[in-house]
């Protein structure tokens, strides 16, 4: 399928795109009830990407503005006794929602995912937010009926 001229570009992002990520990273926390704190926002990523950490990945519109990114962390499933990532961070910018921007993010990381070896991805994603659910479950995703999710504060 031919790419739209208007279709976001995903790129892998690094620590000169900071400036970029820290405000959609900032935001994506206010989206789940965090305050506002742009200078956590900035050093969390500062310190993931310094660090290889985590991968990033930034979609960019036509004109090249940051319009939404997800992070990932690599790990290991002991079951299958092979890599896996979580996909922990997925955002898009309210006024670039519904223009294919998080299904492009999430087409990019599962083929990054694969290209680097693992054999599976997960997320987890609020009960109440049904929009990512459907675009999830579209893209092939299923609900595990299996294993349930628990969270200690420390």
């Amino acid at each position: 399928m031919a790419e739209h001229a208007d279709a976001p570009r995903v790129r892998l992002a690094g620590i000169a795109d900071l400036d970029a990520l820290a405000p959609l990273f900032d935001a994506y926390r206010q989206f789940y009830g965090y305050s506002a704190d742009p200078l956590l926002s900035r050093e969390y990523l500062a310190a993931r990407l310094a660090r290889a950490e985590s991968i990033v990945l930034l979609a960019e519109d036509a004109a090249g503005r940051a319009s939404g990114f997800c992070q990932m962390y690599p790990t290991w499933d002991s079951l299958l006794a092979a890599p896996l990532y979580v996909l922990y961070d997925l955002y898009v910018a309210p006024a670039n929602r519904r223009g294919g921007v998080a299904r492009a993010l999430m087409v990019a990381a599962q083929d990054l995912a694969r290209d680097r070896g693992a054999r599976k991805l997960e997320l987890s994603t609020a009960r109440s937010n049904l929009a990512a659910q459907a675009l999830y479950e579209s893209l092939g995703w299923t609900r595990s009926e299996q294993f349930l999710t628990y969270g200690k504060p420390l």
